[in-house]
């Protein structure tokens, strides 16, 4: 019977105790031949601390008689490089050291943790040492200093991990939501404690004692603001090479599925549709322009499997909640000049985001522009993995789109919750939405939407407003990842729906209705009539204005344009007469 590891990252453990495996060990030349010093980056939760434990149980001199044990049945067992056991290894993972406090607190923290990995170091390696090793409580890098001449006599060198390596600075930087730059800056200035340490780092390399380093992070913001003292980095989480090195392949997810689905003596049919779902829900990250290779978020995958494997039967949450992606860098952004703009025409999908190239380098500064750039704000995304390649446009441009469903997620929750404040609102629609699920009547929703949900929109709103507005308002409050895979512009006969609702299949058997829209937008000028007038008329005049029904029309047009390709759909139309009368139609097929 397979074991997932799901929430832990101990490659030693998951070989030794015959945990599922997803074998990424043919990399390693490739990461050898890349550089000396290399920097990844990939979204957090992303399996970048189990790469880091891969590499250290390959090169750990201390672990030659596990060789075999670990590496023996893997790629790279089979072929390993003359490198294998050959370094000493310390790793620093600064997802441990503590952001609150003053910045006093902070450089201790830093310094307890360096302190700590060089004491464990000490330890391990102790039957090498000629030299004792002086751990200074009170600085950090003098103690690493003083375990780089211990190192230099012996037959070995050193290689540095170092994890996660701006997690703590991110949370003084943005702490709550917040962005603080005084705190960050003093952290990054000449003085401050972490330039000091990549200083010391960067000096070790040359000829000190430290031969190799691998640091794994989320975004280049830390290292681009301490480019004088750690400028030496290669990042290669750019090349297609590397797109794969995290994260699950398609074909690589198919045959475990089978057999969990055969322990389960679930119909095989249950193969096809687990792909689906987790296709939808954890797909389609792409982190190179040059491969047309889509990643699987390999977290949610075990997430999903280990629960698959419990209760044969899909979770209801296709999120674990101790998972969920933290709301406040989608706060930070909104707050932007253009920021919500931008987070809004992602969640529709039209126009398309495109980049002539994503920025490598920026720091505190550009985030703190006034004038900020579309390009400072798409690329965040891209790190914090809320967006992904996406191909190129007509002009070779970068193309993105939101990944899959669990990431819509949290642009709907962003949204919803902007324009909901209240609980008891929020609340209110979902009881409204279930009800529209079964019933396929819309009004209710309708009401809610004209009478209270378009009234926090502001006149910045209101002028450019279009049927994207009208899509991405239902959207948010249609939203439902527990029973449906939810799509907006779904390619349909080589055109796009507005937005799709399909039942999971793990609910079809449920009263709950399939659904398409095709969303339509007058302005109040367009009718020649102001909103009080509009709303003196009765929703049968409103209904007979004759731009309501040439929209109408159009819009039954394009979805009956479908009707060959879908089937066991209920159509609706909808058309939104400036923020003020919302008219509905099912439309049926002929």
């Amino acid at each position: 019977m397979l074991k997932f590891p799901y929430g832990f990252s101990d490659f030693n453990l998951i070989r030794t105790e015959n945990y599922f495996y997803i074998d990424r060990t043919s990399h390693i030349p490739l990461i050898e031949t890349a550089g000396h010093q290399l920097l990844f980056l990939r979204p957090r939760r992303f399996g970048k601390s189990l790469l880091l434990s891969m590499l250290e149980n390959y090169y750990d001199v201390a672990k030659a008689d596990e060789f075999n044990k670990l590496f023996g049945n893997l790629a790279i067992g089979k072929n390993p490089t003359p490198l294998h056991n050959k370094y000493l290894i310390m790793k620093w993972d600064f997802s441990n050291i503590n952001a609150q406090g003053t910045l006093e607190d902070i450089k201790h923290s830093i310094y307890n943790h360096i302190n700590n990995t060089i004491e464990a170091f000490v330890d391990r390696y102790q039957h090498l040492w000629q030299y004792q090793v002086k751990i200074n409580p009170q600085d950090a890098l003098s103690s690493f200093q003083s375990s780089l001449i211990a190192i230099r006599q012996t037959p070995y060198r050193l290689y540095l991990l170092i994890d996660e390596y701006d997690n703590f600075a991110n949370e003084v930087m943005m702490g709550k939501g917040e962005i603080k730059p005084e705190r960050y800056k003093t952290l990054t200035s000449a003085e401050g404690s972490l330039k000091a340490i990549f200083r010391t780092v960067k000096s070790a390399t040359s000829g000190l004692g430290l031969e190799r380093v691998f640091i794994t992070g989320a975004s280049p913001i830390l290292l681009s603001d301490m480019t004088t003292a750690y400028n030496v980095a290669e990042n290669i989480y750019f090349k297609k090479k590397f797109n794969d090195l995290c994260g699950f392949k398609e074909a690589e997810l198919k045959a475990v599925l089978t057999q969990v689905i055969a322990e389960c003596k679930l119909k095989p049919e249950y193969v096809e549709k687990a792909q689906s779902v987790m296709k939808a829900f954890y797909n389609a990250y792409s982190f190179s322009d040059m491969s047309n290779e889509l990643i699987y978020n390999p977290t949610l995958v075990l997430y999903f499997l280990k629960n698959l494997q419990e209760d044969c039967k899909f979770p209801s949450q296709m999120l674990d909640e101790n998972l969920a992606m933290d709301l406040r860098k989608l706060t930070y952004l909104s707050r932007l000049p253009n920021g919500k703009a931008i987070l809004k025409q992602a969640l529709n999908g039209t126009p398309s985001l495109a980049l002539f190239s994503v920025s490598n380098r920026f720091g505190i500064d550009d985030m703190l522009k006034i004038n900020q750039s579309n390009q400072f704000i798409i690329s965040i995304l891209y790190y914090l993995g809320v967006l992904t390649l996406d191909g190129e446009t007509a002009l070779r441009k970068l193309r993105f789109k939101i990944p899959n469903l669990v990431v819509k997620k949290l642009y709907v929750e962003y949204l919803f919750e902007m324009l909901l404040p209240q609980d008891t609102e929020r609340e209110q629609v979902r009881l409204l939405a279930e009800e529209f699920y079964q019933t396929v009547d819309l009004q209710p929703i309708c009401d809610f939407m004209t009478q209270r949900y378009f009234k926090v929109f502001d006149n910045r709103d209101y002028k450019t407003a279009n049927e994207l507005t009208i899509k991405t308002a239902f959207l948010t409050v249609l939203f439902n990842d527990v029973w449906y895979m939810m799509d907006s512009e779904m390619p349909v006969e080589r055109r796009y729906s507005d937005l799709s609702m399909i039942v999971r299949p793990d609910f079809r058997q449920t009263p709950l209705n399939n659904f398409l829209f095709e969303f339509k937008y007058l302005k109040l000028s367009e009718v020649k009539l102001t909103g009080n007038e509009l709303k003196l008329l009765s929703m049968e005049e409103v209904e007979t204005l004759d731009l309501v029904q040439e929209k109408l029309a159009e819009a039954e047009q394009q979805l009956l344009d479908y009707q060959s390709s879908l089937e066991d759909l209920q159509l609706i139309s909808v058309v939104a007469v400036g923020f003020d009368r919302l008219v509905w139609k099912i439309v049926e097929f002929s």
